[in-house]
Formats: C-alpha cells, sequence, structure tokens
C-alpha cells in the first residue's frame, strides 16, 4: 500500500504522522510504499535539512524497524559517504573545496540513533573527512569513568578459518577516546573485542561487560591543516576468531583515564596546570570516525600497472577567450588489456598541468568520464589527465603510478 509524505489522500496525514499508516500496515503484516519523501526538504522543516531529514527517517525506523543489516560478505568499507558534502577528502588530504552532488558516491550507512541524549552521533559535513564528504562526529558530555556505545552495523558475516584485517581512521581531541567494539557470535556464545588505547579509567566496565581489548598499532598520522586541527589517525590490527560470525560493530566511547597534563582555565583567566589529576567531573567529548575497512587478506590489493592500462580520449573541443585562456572538452574511455577488474568500485579523475601539482576533477564508478569547460591557461602545453584506481576495500593507486593519458594544449 502507498503512503505519500505530503498526506495526499494518505491515512494519518503524511508528513510527521507518515509512520501512523505504517503501524497500522506492519500491525496487519501488508507491505507499504513511501511516496515523495522529499516532503521535508521540498517543505522546508527545521531547524535544518539534515536535523528533520534524521528526525522523519527515525519515525520511519521506529514504525518499520530495520530488516536489513550489513556487513554480509568481506571485504566491508565504509567512509558514510552520503553522496553530497561541501569538500572532498582522499586519504586525509583535501582534493576538492565546494559543495557537490553525486549519489553514486555513496557507500553503506550506518544505522545511528539520532534520539540520544548523552553522546549525540551524527554525519558530520562540515568538519574536515578523511575520504569523501563526511565523515560521522559523536559528540556531548561523558564522565571519566562512564562509557557509552552507538551501534553502526548489524551484520552477518561468518569467519570460519579467515583472519581480520581491520583499518579506520579517528580524530579525537585531547582526553576523548573512540573504541572499535566488534561483536561475534558461535552457536549461544557471544563475545566482544574492544579495538583501544587508554583505557585505564574504564577497566571495571570492560570487565563487566566482558570485553576482551587489543590495543590496534597506530599506522599512520595525517597531515593537519587549517580546517582539521588535530588530524587523522589510522589504526590497524589483526584478529582471529575460527568458527565465529561478525554480528556487530559498534563504537565506544570514552574519555583518557589520566592526565599527564591537565590545563584548566578558571573564570578570572588564570591558566593553572596540575600534573597527574584524574578527571573525574562530566567533560565535553568530541570524537570523529574517518572510515573503517574489514578485509580477509593482509595485504591490500595490487594495483595492475599504468602499462596495464588503455587510456583515450575522444570529443575534444577546444574554445578561446579574449584573455588568452583556453577551455577544452573532452571524453575520456580506459579499460584494463587483461585481466578482472571487478574489485576495482570506482576512479578519482585528476589533472596534472604541471609536473608539481594534481587537480581533483571528481569521480567515476564506470570507465568513462567527461570533461567540461576546463579551463587552460596561457604557457601550458600539455595535460596529463590521471584515473586513480580504487578498491573495494578503500585502497587506491598510488598518484604517480597511476594510468594516464596526455592531451597537447592546441597552439
Amino acid at each position: 500500500m502507498g503512503i505519500d509524505g505530503f498526506g495526499r489522500g494518505t491515512y494519518g496525514g503524511g508528513e510527521w504522522n507518515t509512520h501512523v499508516a505504517l503501524d497500522v500496515l506492519k500491525k496487519d503484516d501488508v507491505s507499504a510504499a513511501l511516496f515523495a519523501p522529499g516532503w521535508v526538504y521540498e517543505s522546508k522543516q527545521g531547524p535544518d535539512f539534515e536535523t528533520a531529514q534524521n528526525r522523519w527517517w527515525g519515525l520511519v525506523e521506529k514504525s518499520w524497524g530495520i530488516l536489513r543489516n550489513y556487513p554480509k560478505v568481506l571485504p566491508f568499507y565504509s567512509n558514510f559517504d552520503q553522496g553530497r558534502g561541501y569538500h572532498v577528502y582522499i586519504d586525509g588530504s583535501q582534493a576538492a573545496n565546494g559543495p557537490w552532488n553525486n549519489i553514486s558516491s555513496q557507500t553503506l550507512q550506518p544505522v545511528l540513533d539520532y534520539s540520544q541524549s548523552t553522546i549525540k552521533a551524527f554525519i558530520n559535513f562540515k568538519d574536515a573527512s578523511y575520504t569523501g564528504g563526511g565523515n560521522i562526529t559523536f559528540e556531548g558530555n561523558l564522565n571519566h569513568n562512564d562509557t557509552f556505545k552507538t551501534k553502526l552495523f548489524g551484520g552477518k558475516v561468518p569467519l570460519e578459518d579467515l583472519t581480520l584485517h581491520i583499518s579506520y581512521s579517528v580524530r579525537e581531541d585531547a582526553n576523548s577516546r573512540l573504541g572499535l567494539s566488534l561483536g561475534f557470535s558461535k552457536n549461544s556464545e557471544t563475545k566482544s573485542i574492544l579495538l583501544a588505547s587508554d583505557v585505564e579509567s574504564i577497566q571495571d566496565q570492560l570487565k563487566t561487560k566482558s570485553y576482551m581489548v587489543i590495543n590496534p598499532m597506530l599506522v599512520k598520522r595525517s597531515s593537519r591543516d587549517e580546517s582539521n586541527d588535530q588530524g587523522w589517525i589510522i589504526k590497524e590490527t589483526s584478529i582471529k576468531m575460527r568458527g565465529y560470525t561478525l554480528t556487530e560493530i559498534n563504537i565506544l566511547s570514552y574519555m583518557k583515564g589520566k592526565n599527564e597534563l591537565h590545563d584548566s582555565v578558571l573564570e578570572t583567566g588564570v591558566r593553572l596546570q596540575m600534573r597527574g589529576l584524574d578527571v573525574k567531573d562530566s567533560s565535553n567529548y568530541n570524537a570523529s570516525l574517518g572510515h573503517i575497512s574489514i578485509r580477509t587478506s593482509e595485504t591490500n590489493d595490487v594495483f595492475p600497472p599504468a602499462s596495464s592500462w588503455d587510456v583515450e580520449a575522444s570529443d575534444i573541443s577546444w574554445t578561446s577567450s579574449s584573455q588568452g585562456t583556453k577551455n577544452v572538452n573532452l571524453k575520456m574511455v580506459w579499460k584494463l588489456k587483461e585481466g578482472d577488474n571487478s574489485s576495482f568500485v570506482k576512479y578519482n579523475i585528476y589533472v596534472r598541468k604541471s609536473a608539481q601539482q594534481s587537480e581533483y576533477l571528481g569521480v567515476a564508478k564506470v570507465e568513462t568520464f567527461y570533461v567540461s569547460d576546463l579551463e587552460v591557461l596561457p604557457g601550458i602545453s600539455s595535460l596529463a589527465f590521471v584515473v586513480q584506481v580504487c578498491s573495494s576495500d578503500g585502497t587506491s593507486q598510488k598518484l604517480d603510478v597511476s594510468p594516464s593519458y596526455t592531451l597537447v594544449v592546441k597552439g
């Protein structure tokens, strides 16, 4: 049965009461189809689109429940991208700045509970991402010896004798800590493994909840910039849960237990430094998760060398301006000469106008990309269009060894 978001001819009136009709249909086991969920955007519901959108779909979820869980197969990767944003980051570095929409850039979305009050978790489009246009930010207030769990994904991945290789990126305030919690089951037995560091203050809670704690290895720290004060930290570890099934991926929020140097700013503006002080009162918590990658191979996918690809351009046209600049339009097509490319899920496209700098143009899900009105300044004699191959586990080929096509600038 159809339910209209605007409430036209709909039981319950639609809009913020769309779930009323869903409740009735669910009770009688009748299938439902939601029409015009764009009501939230088109009617400019407040206080802002993201908040209203999350509230509306939260009511739908509360009524109908979650019917599908993932991951179900590996590799599993998500950077929580919703196919829109105000910037694009790739591996912690900003590639583009400005609003964009590309629904094909979506990755699997977490099942966040937007009604939580202690720690709020939300897709953050404004702050610097690790990859793509968004990240999950967790913020609120937390006592130093408390924890707060946020569910991200359910799932059902039989592991058999496989070893899991897990990589994820975090950004944390000085005393905020973010742990990755994985749930496993085998027959009637369940186990929880927590990937976390600085857990001294929550040891009692971890024992009570039977967490097995693994301190992941810090493998990389991204460079800091004006929009990314803390920088991203990439952590990795490997675990083997023979015969178990991966059933949950959660985040555990907690505070660092002891401060070697704890600064407190008094109302008078006097700054005191107190060494070795336990933080016992409620403190501001702020941390972000940039991506999650879970795979069964210890090494990343091996990308074919640039010579293994054919890259061609067609429909090339040029226009000139009175200021001496040129604009070029073209269609790029590439294909792997031999072998299987099914594990390559997308391609980042760059143009190199000089040896020192590559400019991000966009992303393609298929082996075709259109360039429109690309400006070429005087003095540039050639353009190198680079196709950066990206794998299903979130890794990407290094730009300097990626396939490319060189175009001579028309004189």
